[in-house]
């Protein structure tokens, strides 16, 4: 008798841990995709705010003037950067790429002063970039002309639209699997308790009151899959960055709480649900149709 109990307990402990093992398996998956797409994210905006657009001033503007214009342009929330390009700034620089000086065979610096802009990524499109032109045009009567590069700017936009319709459609998907295994998993070791649930229910035991034990298990089972699934995720975020660089540009720690957060909350919410359906499958059932299933 006593090694009839022992069996049956290993077999229950066995089950639960090869339950908790697949539902952290699931939980890294839907972890790892939730990565990918803040990542995708953050890529987004990296490669936005280095787009940048030019803002060409008049020939006779005075230095004083100039500065005066860079701290009403930084003073602006959609604006990240500026940078200054004297005309003999300029002219320098054009020196350096074609070695010669434009002044020698010209008699005179043909090139503007500028200003080197980079918006904040959430006014980088198109729609909202008419916006910030009359308003940064609004500014001084010396900015001749903005330039920028429309379809550059059109091109990053679509791109990243589409990837980040791909990435939450995969979210989606891969949460609706995944609640399904969980909930298959779950099933499974509340299928070897049916005639116990149907035993508690003939002597009277409300329905709360039987799933509360099982709920209970499940949330600790779950807390223990989302830690498992989490650490995984940390460990291979980390293995994975050791060959390539620069992937801590483009994940930051809000980035990690927050996938961290999502996983955690996620496997308890998932285990709870899939928790009270399978155990109300047997409340609900005769006592005969449990020796049919």
């Amino acid at each position: 008798m006593k090694n009839k109990r022992s069996i049956s307990r290993a077999t229950f402990i066995n089950s639960r841990v090869t339950a908790t093992i697949s539902i952290s398996l699931v939980l890294f998956l839907l972890g790892l995709i939730i990565l990918l797409a803040l990542m995708a994210k953050n890529l987004s905006s990296n490669v936005k705010e280095s787009l940048s657009f030019d803002i060409i001033l008049s020939d006779d503007i005075k230095d004083a003037e100039a500065d005066r214009l860079i701290k009403q342009l930084e003073a602006i929330d959609f604006v990240k950067s500026t940078e200054y390009i004297s005309k003999a700034a300029a002219a320098k620089q054009l020196e350096a790429d074609i070695g010669q000086n434009p002044e020698e065979f010209l008699g005179f610096n043909p090139l503007p002063g500028m200003i080197v802009v980079r918006l904040r990524s959430e006014y980088t499109n198109p729609e909202k970039f008419t916006e910030v032109e009359n308003q940064i045009k609004g500014l001084s009567p010396n900015i001749s002309s903005i330039e920028y590069k429309k379809e550059l700017l059109t091109l990053v936009n679509d791109n990243f639209k589409k990837i980040s319709i791909i990435l939450l459609g995969l979210t989606a998907l891969l949460l609706i699997i995944s609640f399904a295994l969980i909930n298959n998993t779950i099933r499974l070791t509340v299928y070897a308790n049916r005639f116990l649930i149907h035993t508690m229910k003939l002597v009277g035991a409300t329905a709360g009151f039987i799933r509360k034990p099982y709920i209970k298990q499940q949330i600790l089972s779950g807390v223990i899959a989302s830690v498992i699934a989490i650490a995984l995720l940390y460990w291979g975020l980390f293995y994975v960055s050791k060959d390539i660089n620069g992937i801590w540009d483009i994940i930051d720690r809000n980035s990690l709480i927050f996938i961290a957060g999502s996983v955690f909350i996620l496997g308890i919410i998932i285990s709870i649900t899939a928790t009270y359906f399978a155990v109300n499958k047997y409340l609900r059932m005769e006592g005969d149709d449990l020796f049919f299933i």
